[in-house]
């Protein structure tokens, strides 16, 4: 087995870090270079930042948050959402990420993985698929945080993107994402052995023996993990900051409230369990 990757995930909405049940109702928990800086100096293998507006506004806004990250924090930095072209791509990789994360563009276009992987690589490109499962047991890929079905059931569009170039797959479970319920495992094994290249896992982890079952039954190459080390993180610096640009629902985070099917666990204990279980990971 490869040595699994543990990878937090940042979903950003203007200038804060927020997190959603679905990919919707986005509620603000910080600011995302906080978050951002702590699970560098606490063991994150990699990084990823994703826009949870950009389908809305037809661009990325993360460049200054990537170029701040990228100045204190030496791990690889994906970026996702809004990327549409070759200069997109290039702006953000010029920023400061070492990877970009396509959907809409690429669904709209297959073509662009294409494009995208023989001008920067096919390590560089990662495609991302939300998928949801319909009544007929079959999973169908969806863009703009799952509100627009493509037509695409997942495993074919999977193998499709391998072919074009793509690097990686990171699999979003839309239905399980920000539930608490545990990964899609049954999505996540169809993926992981319909392709050849690493799959990440997305969407449902409320502890980290969610994130041994991704791997050893899902067989998940790495794990993006938000609201667990979210939350644990929230824990650790308290308050808001006196500076702090607010924008979006704030109440959950003035709260102090952790959602109840979520076990806040940092990136330590993830790693310690991982070991446990005999499941190779960077020490």
């Amino acid at each position: 087995m490869k040595t699994i990757r543990i990878i937090p995930r940042l979903d950003i909405k203007g200038p804060n870090l927020v997190k959603g049940i679905h990919l919707e109702g986005l509620r603000v928990l910080g600011k995302p270079e906080d978050f951002a800086r702590y699970y560098y100096e606490n063991g994150a293998d990699e990084l990823f930042f994703q826009d949870t507006v950009a389908s809305l506004y037809d661009r990325n806004s993360l460049r200054d948050i990537i170029t701040k990250t990228a100045k204190e924090i030496f791990i690889p930095l994906t970026v996702g959402g809004g990327l549409r072209t070759i200069d997109d791509i290039r702006n953000v990789l010029r920023a400061g990420a070492d990877k970009v994360a396509i959907n809409t563009a690429a669904i709209k276009n297959p073509q662009f993985i294409r494009e995208a992987s023989l001008k920067f690589g096919s390590s560089t490109i990662v495609v991302a698929i939300e998928a949801i499962k319909g009544i007929d047991g079959k999973y169908f890929a969806f863009t703009d945080n799952g509100r627009e079905y493509s037509g695409l059931e997942v495993v074919s569009w999977a193998r499709k993107a391998e072919e074009l170039g793509a690097g990686e797959i990171v699999i979003t479970s839309v239905d399980k994402e920000g539930t608490g319920e545990g990964y899609d495992i049954e999505l996540i094994r169809f993926i992981s052995e319909a392709v050849s290249i690493p799959v990440i896992a997305h969407g449902g982890a409320s502890s980290p023996a969610d994130v041994v079952q991704a791997i050893q039954f899902g067989k998940a190459d790495a794990v993006a993990i938000a609201s667990i080390l979210h939350y644990s993180v929230m824990q650790t610096f308290g308050g808001i900051s006196s500076d702090y640009k607010l924008e979006g629902n704030i109440t959950f985070l003035n709260s102090g409230k952790i959602p109840k099917k979520i076990s806040p666990s940092s990136l330590k204990e993830i790693r310690a369990i991982l070991i446990n279980a005999e499941i190779p990971t960077r020490i």
